[in-house]
């Protein structure tokens, strides 16, 4: 492909299409949400659902009252880990009900750009209201958000800002800013980070509201040199000078194609993408709206290249199988998460989840098929009880190839896989659906059909092109 017409949108809007559109943007999707998405035209389907704005959620509540904003003497241990538990599966709920929007993908993708650690920050409050920050600013001002996280109270704690002050400037968020969340390595220097750290003394956390307040009184209010330019700056006109460099919307367009497009980075695409950010003063919208659509997205070599972070996994198998989880499956979900190294909240350091390749080793695949058996199953697979299970007789019924084997394989291989499968690796699905019966005999009536579709749908999952999105 030539890369002038990297950024020029697709030219057909088919199944395919949507099928990557939705594989990339939503926690999995349904016949229906494809029927949906082809009934609208490209550009509407994009801008006014993936892209559009949606009500706020309703804050997360334990046995039905909601603990996000209750006084601080009600903080204890146990408090703690009953809210923070309600906090993981209020956004499983969002993950899995969030209907036709872009906006939890990218709010874990801000999650893992804007790191924090709950086992440090340790209060599910703060935590909150950081995730809640994310999803409002999801299609917002980069730039504006930037702002807003170097004075959030989770950030603060996180890297040690509450207690940044002008006889003792602190320079772990100065550090994470400049290398990690905006320009990148290469384009500031130690002294760079020294001064930017003197800009953003002063603040604190209120305890009793919860929220972070300027104190004039530790603040360096002297001048400070930072990227080229002098004056007494503070921590806004510190973001103001990183989103004057050309190189930083390079580095964050960078870091939304090895999420959204493909590991291997087009440097070509990044730049054209970056410009596009540049141009819109660093909103998203526009520049997810761009990506989406452009025809180097849909190249060939992109769709299907993507491995399934465990959360991708998990949820989208459920969405995928009309399979509603309980609290009882949630609590499964956390610990299965936790096994393969997506603890929301808690990624491993500062530089967040790696993901791609990072996502597969010979610990985690084994665990991943591990979970899709159990669904089929019906059974934890790290413990003998039960779980809520696919029910595979309707779920297959729901394809109206259903009594036609060959073809059936044909419509579930393209709706549950995205990489495109050999005719070797069709045929061996087919003959493990079958189990011994011709093929002219196969119905999903038959007494054995129930028996046959859990071997089948535990086989399928266990392909290596089902870990591809």
């Amino acid at each position: 492909m030539e890369k002038s017409v990297y950024l020029n949108k697709i030219a057909v809007w088919d199944k395919a299409a949507a099928h990557h559109i939705l594989s990339r943007t939503l926690f999995g999707f349904t016949q229906q949400d494809v029927a949906f998405a082809l009934s609208k035209s490209l550009d509407d389907f994009i801008d006014n659902f993936l892209l559009g704005n949606k009500p706020e959620p309703q804050s997360p509540t334990y046995q039905s009252v909601e603990w996000v904003n209750s006084p601080n003497n009600n903080d204890t241990r146990t408090n703690y880990s009953n809210w923070f538990r309600t906090l993981i599966y209020w956004w499983y709920d969002l993950m899995l009900n969030q209907g036709m929007t872009f906006r939890e993908k990218v709010t874990i993708f801000l999650h893992n750009h804007f790191v924090s650690e709950y086992n440090v920050v340790q209060v599910p409050q703060f935590m909150f209201h950081q995730n809640k920050l994310f999803r409002q600013y999801a299609f917002g001002n980069f730039k504006e958000i930037t702002k807003k996280v170097t004075i959030d109270p989770a950030m603060l704690i996180y890297l040690n800002g509450n207690v940044s002050t002008k006889t003792k400037p602190n320079e772990n968020y100065a550090r994470e800013l400049l290398e990690l969340f905006t320009i990148g390595i290469g384009n500031y220097t130690e002294n760079d980070i020294k001064e930017a750290a003197r800009a953003l003394t002063g603040w604190r956390i209120n305890n009793d509201t919860r929220q972070s307040y300027f104190d004039s009184t530790r603040f360096d209010s002297t001048n400070k040199t930072f990227l080229g330019q002098t004056g007494n700056f503070g921590y806004q006109e510190i973001v103001d000078i990183i989103f004057q460099q050309p190189k930083t919307a390079e580095f964050l367009c960078r870091k939304l194609y090895k999420e959204f497009i493909h590991y291997e980075t087009n440097n070509d695409y990044v730049l054209q993408l970056a410009n596009v950010m540049r141009t819109n003063n660093y909103e998203m919208k526009p520049v997810l709206s761009t990506l989406l659509k452009s025809q180097f997205f849909h190249s060939e070599d992109v769709r299907g290249a993507k491995i399934k972070s465990p959360i991708e996994i998990t949820f989208s198998a459920f969405r995928q199988f009309n399979l509603v989880p309980d609290e009882t499956l949630y609590s499964y979900v956390r610990t299965f998460l936790s096994m393969i190294q997506q603890d929301l909240f808690n990624p491993p350091d500062v530089r967040g989840w790696e993901g791609q390749r990072k996502w597969i080793s010979s610990n985690t695949y084994p665990t991943r098929n591990n979970f899709t058996d159990s669904i089929i199953n019906g059974k934890r697979f790290d413990r003998n009880t039960t779980i809520k299970k696919v029910d595979v007789i309707p779920f297959t019924r729901s394809f109206s190839s259903s009594e036609n084997a060959v073809q059936f394989i044909e419509d579930i291989s393209k709706f549950l896989i995205q990489f495109p499968l050999s005719t070797t690796k069709k045929n061996s699905l087919l003959q493990t659906m079958l189990d011994g019966t011709a093929i002219s005999n196969w119905s999903t009536y038959d007494p054995l059909a129930e028996g046959r579709l859990k071997n089948f749908y535990k086989y399928l999952m266990r392909l290596p092109e089902f870990q591809l999105l």
